[in-house]
């Protein structure tokens, strides 16, 4: 198998990347040298903030210059508004060579691997031998390489353990803790955990795979919970609001994590740093609490593992060779890897990750955070459990219990007949 990316080092001019935010933009080289050099044309989408563009552009002006036969235009955005635009593009076949993609995409845009180009079709381009086929496992769709995971990702429980030392507390392991951390709490006005929307509904449903012994699907993706198992959920929500454990979603402010008004949150694997960097800063011990569980079940029951986020190349590309290139650069290569660090997250490949423990960046508190998911076995994501209109619907059933309109056991069967009806 060949490798590329810093392999094929090529001495010539400096190649200048410029970029905006959502159109195309190409990442030029000086147009003296481009009139002497027959140049490939490919486009590659991502979405980031400011940190994350930065540092790639810096990538692709290097990959340039160890290919200046091939020239990268960049198209980047905001996660909001990148999404839109790639729902446009991926149906009018104007997708990128090269994008960033979510691991949810997949079953969307690719549910018979053809949405996506067969990545196993470029292994002359890419060093697949960098990543194992567990993990490649996450990017098939059928029989077709559609993605490569660039790094997973879980929900991680994280605790202030200074607030908890506060009140002669233990970090919280079971569900009981969080409770009894409530009793103590509650009277100054803070909540022992927190979570945002998708984070709180997937939590609910690692208490309820615990409570019920019930998987949320079948193993062919169907739906397994019954009218039964939406019931505990909603009661559980319900139960956790009441006896302020968490608060209720729609009053849910990340502010509150820095202000000390929540003592621990339930977030990605990706969220470490920018939810309790400030924390750590300011003297506070964060750790990594163990995955709440039952008392007496197993560590990681109920919890889902998924990748953080993934590269693919588009099925309708005219330039495979090129793209395969780009994306052997971004996954393997050493010059990817010093200027990315852990941002997406602690590298799949393993060549991205020697190069990461090399330079001393395996530390912290991401790094925690993914060490304690690698130590867990756990089931992978579906894409269904990501669906934002799911997940809104379930707490606008919730709250219709919460504020006493309809019992649980009714409002479960409602529910359970919507989610069979709109998403199955």
């Amino acid at each position: 198998m060949k490798k590329f990316g810093k392999y094929f080092k090529k001495t010539l001019a400096v190649l200048v990347c410029t970029a905006t935010v959502l159109p195309l933009s190409a990442c030029t080289s000086d147009p003296v040298v481009q009139q002497q050099i027959n140049t490939t044309e490919i486009t590659f989408a991502w979405w980031g903030n400011d940190g994350r563009n930065k540092y790639t552009i810096e990538a692709i002006k290097q990959f340039e210059k160890l290919h200046p036969d091939i020239k990268v235009n960049c198209s980047y955005a905001e996660w909001s508004g990148f999404e839109t635009r790639n729902k446009v593009q991926m149906i009018s076949a104007m997708e990128a060579d090269v994008m960033q993609i979510n691991f949810g995409w997949l079953d969307q845009y690719s549910p018979d691997g053809t949405g996506y180009y067969d990545i196993n079709q470029l292994g002359d381009y890419i060093d697949l031998g960098n990543f194992s086929e567990d993990m490649l496992e996450y990017g098939y769709e059928g029989d077709a390489l559609n993605a490569i995971p660039i790094a997973m990702n879980t929900e991680t429980v994280y605790i202030n353990k200074t607030i908890y030392d506060k009140y002669g507390l233990d970090v919280p392991t079971t569900w009981d803790d969080l409770f009894n951390a409530a009793k103590v709490m509650s009277k100054d006005g803070i909540y022992p955990i927190s979570a945002a929307s998708k984070s709180m509904w997937l939590y609910l449903i690692a208490y309820t795979e615990q409570y019920t012994g019930d998987k949320f699907l079948s193993d062919d993706g169907s739906l397994n919970f019954d009218e039964e198992d939406f019931q505990v959920m909603i009661d559980f929500y319900k139960k956790l609001v009441d006896e302020k454990v968490v608060p209720q979603l729609e009053h849910y402010e990340r502010i509150k994590l820095d202000n000390e008004e929540y003592a621990g949150s339930v977030a990605w694997v990706s969220d470490a740093e920018s939810y309790f960097g400030q924390a750590i800063e300011n003297g506070r011990e964060i750790v990594i609490a163990d995955y709440t569980t039952i008392e007496g079940h197993s560590v990681g029951e109920g919890w889902y593992a998924k990748p953080a986020t993934m590269y693919a190349v588009s099925t309708h590309t005219s330039q495979p060779e090129e793209a395969g290139m780009l994306l052997d650069f971004l996954l393997n290569s050493e010059e990817m890897a010093q200027l990315q660090g852990l941002e997406k997250g602690i590298p799949i490949s393993e060549s991205a990750k020697k190069v990461i423990a090399d330079e001393g960046m395996l530390e912290g508190i991401q790094y925690d955070a993914s060490q304690k998911m690698e130590s867990v076995p756990m089931s992978q994501l579906h894409a269904v459990l990501e669906d934002s209109g799911l997940i809104d619907d379930f707490f606008a059933a919730a709250n219709e219990v919460i504020f006493d309109k309809i019992s649980s056991e009714e409002q479960a069967e409602i529910f359970t007949e919507k989610v069979r009806a709109d998403y199955f």
